[in-house]
């Protein structure tokens, strides 16, 4: 479907994603989809001046940006209260939907200023309250939030001990950090264990989910924070990815 919608595509198109909510089981009311939409719309029209996202197609994007956005809401439901941060957040996703559907407060966290600044002007144009964007790497970002978040989310940014190195100071105790991933592999997920063990958390849960047609296979990876680390964290900016914990 093309990029442009009429009034009546539009509601074909919602009438869709109400669908694929109620498949999965997530509960979002339609205004909450519809700003869901009106984020999307923000996005591509973005993209045409900036490089957000390879996906502008609405067919594509309800699935692989919408909904498997959306697909992080049972996690979220049984963690604890207190604010989101979302690393790596792009062109917001999954962070803006979650902020959307959840309430939860939000920080949407990028290393590009660009895309920083197009998130901010998303924000600023959905009229979301609680939800802000920064400029930052996260090494330097969790020096000065320690503790801070209830959940930390991403989305196949990097592997999951960097991801498990960096959201574990960010959370507090109890707090959870949830990860989107593909197909990982036993060794991707062993080494995710051993850092976790490193980084004061435990794995908790994952969830599988196969998306409508055939647009791939999400497993959604629940790491709980347990303890203190047993390394000072934050490393120094690039050492998680230089030298992984695992």
């Amino acid at each position: 479907m093309s990029a442009s919608l009429t009034t009546s595509d539009r509601t074909m198109v919602l009438a869709t994603l109400e669908s694929y909510c109620s498949e999965f089981g997530i509960s979002a009311s339609r205004d909450d989809l519809t700003l869901c939409l009106d984020h999307l719309d923000l996005v591509i029209e973005k993209n045409k001046v900036m490089n957000l996202t390879r996906i502008t197609d609405y067919d594509d994007a309800l699935i692989l940006h919408i909904l498997d956005s959306l697909l992080f809401l049972p996690a979220l439901e049984s963690a604890i209260q207190g604010p989101l941060l979302d690393m790596g957040s792009g062109a917001g996703f999954p962070g803006i939907p979650l902020a959307i559907v959840s309430r939860r407060p939000t920080v949407l966290i990028d290393s590009v200023g660009k895309k920083v600044h197009a998130l901010t002007s998303f924000i600023e144009h959905l009229e979301l309250q609680d939800v802000c964007a920064v400029h930052d790497r996260l090494e330097n970002f969790a020096l000065a939030h320690r503790h801070e978040f209830a959940v930390v989310t991403a989305r196949a940014v990097a592997s999951l001990p960097i991801l498990i190195e960096y959201a574990a100071p960010l959370l507090a105790m109890r707090g959870v950090l949830v990860v989107s991933k593909g197909n990982p592999s036993d060794e991707e997920l062993h080494a995710g264990s051993a850092a976790a063990k490193i980084c004061g958390m435990k794995y908790l849960n994952s969830i599988s989910y196969d998306l409508p047609h055939d647009a791939g296979h999400r497993q959604i990876l629940v790491y709980e924070r347990v303890a203190d680390p047993s390394i000072k964290l934050p490393r120094a900016i690039g050492m998680a990815k230089k030298t992984p914990l695992a």
